[in-house]
């Protein structure tokens, strides 16, 4: 009898490294667009942060002479940072408000970060599945963490929700329901394909991070241009008169 397979293409080792690749030149556009503030620094934090897992991803599966544990737990550091830097954009896209909620976030994120480096067997498998990456942590842990990224994420979605029904400026308020919808446009995703095919559980950050590619051109494309004066003020696109 032939074990059935899960077939993802779209995670497969090329697409996580285009995916890097978009990511990196995000980060480039944003600096070269739009003038330094601690907003700019938040998403560009945000997409070195998505740019760092997709390259772990893909070099646990190349190697390039570093272990597959050191590449499986920078990833992991990388996404466990996302959540706590989301919940510092939104407060700053908020005027700077809530400083407990994104410190106490960034106090659980150090938590994780400290038992990656720390603990030898944190990962028990980095398995590079030729279609999607399978980073599995400790059995005891696993939930705690689950709870932690979901839990944040969640967090920020009603932040931002919350924030933007009460804030006038119309800008802003665009910006924060903006925000909460890049969470959602990449949460949905994962959870209806984990629910389709529950055995994709085992690759969540994977996954997770495969969609979050929405919310990088969020930030970017969404987010800034509503928060952040531009370095010029004419685009790219229409110096070449288009």
């Amino acid at each position: 009898m032939t074990k059935k397979s899960t077939t993802l293409y779209c995670f497969s080792p090329p697409v996580m490294l285009a995916t890097f690749i978009i990511e990196i030149a995000l980060i480039i556009y944003t600096i070269w667009r739009y003038k330094l503030s601690a907003i700019t620094r938040l998403v560009v934090a945000i997409l070195a942060a998505l740019a760092t897992f997709q390259l772990a991803e893909y070099m646990v599966c190349g190697g390039a002479n570093i272990s597959a544990e050191a590449w499986a737990k920078l990833g992991f550091i990388s996404i466990t940072i996302l959540p706590p830097l989301g919940i510092h954009l939104a407060s700053q896209i908020a005027g700077g408000q809530n400083r407990s909620l994104v410190w106490s976030s960034y106090g659980l994120a150090a938590v994780f970060v400290s038992f990656f480096l720390l603990v030898s067997n944190a990962i028990e498998h980095k398995v590079c599945g030729g279609n999607y990456i399978i980073f599995n942590m400790t059995s005891t842990v696993d939930p705690v963490y689950a709870l932690y990224y979901y839990g944040l994420l969640i967090t920020g979605v009603i932040y931002c929700l919350s924030k933007a029904s009460t804030i006038k400026d119309k800008s802003t308020k665009s910006a924060l329901y903006g925000f909460a919808a890049g969470y959602i446009l990449f949460l949905l995703p994962t959870t209806t394909l984990n629910l389709v095919n529950p055995e994709t559980t085992r690759a969540i950050p994977s996954i997770m991070c495969g969609f979050a590619v929405i919310l990088a051109f969020v930030t970017v494309f969404w987010i800034l241009p509503r928060t952040t004066r531009a370095r010029r003020e004419k685009s790219f696109w229409q110096k070449l008169g288009m």
